[in-house]
């Protein structure tokens, strides 16, 4: 079976940026997803289009096809009360370098890196790790199968199920609704410290979403 829309995938790959592997899943933990879907970059999705099982890949994406150029303009100042959690700001989690999961505008989710921290703002840079990079993929196609009617509906592992949809009524935003700490921009969407977390491998860097981030465990 070829991959096409709606096809259960699961591969393995590597990811070399600057000459050095970043990210990579293997046979025994491989990456899956169903094609078509925008789980991955788009352009990663193209040039593994039509291949079937044992099928090896190997190609390059630029910055433009992979999370686009560093923007300054991604690189703000929030309050330190945008890190409150029940009325207490979440000082342990506000240490340079770390990533915390943001609530975005739509029920999204965008991972900010702690670049300083001041008496009452914290500098927040929200360009994913990826941005200006140059993207050298390689790999093998493993499985190749089609998507249920419940996978199509729920997502590969449930991940549509609990998808926050702001203002169409379909799913709660949990307690506060679509305001600040729920879906709403200036809130922070605290999970457990991933973000963009939905599937086995979550992706790592060909994730489709710019504004998630994945973690290979």
């Amino acid at each position: 079976m070829n991959i096409g829309k709606n096809k259960v995938v699961e591969l393995c790959y590597e990811l070399e940026v600057d000459g050095a592997i970043v990210d990579k899943t293997t046979k025994e933990r491989p990456l899956d997803y169903i094609h078509g879907t925008g789980s991955l970059l788009e352009k990663f999705e193209k040039n593994i289009e039509g291949l079937e099982p044992g099928g090896r890949f190997s190609f390059t994406l630029t910055p433009a096809e992979g999370y686009g150029e560093f923007d300054p303009d991604r690189v703000i100042d929030l309050p330190k009360e945008a890190f409150e959690v029940n009325g207490v700001i979440q000082e342990d989690l506000l240490v340079p370098g770390t990533t915390i999961p943001l609530g975005a505008g739509h029920g999204g989710i965008v991972p900010g890196k702690v670049v300083e921290v001041g008496e009452k703002t914290v500098k927040m840079d929200l360009n994913s790790p990826m941005a200006g990079k140059t993207l050298n993929f390689s790999g093998e196609i493993l499985t190749v199968r089609e998507a249920t009617e419940k996978e199509l509906k729920e997502g590969l592992h449930g991940e549509y199920v609990h998808q926050c949809h702001c203002g169409d009524g379909s799913h709660g935003c949990g307690e506060g609704g679509c305001g600040e700490g729920g879906c709403g921009e200036g809130g922070c969407g605290h999970h457990d410290g991933d973000c963009g977390h939905h599937h086995g491998h979550d992706g790592g860097c060909c994730h489709g979403n710019g504004d998630k981030c994945g973690k290979n465990e």
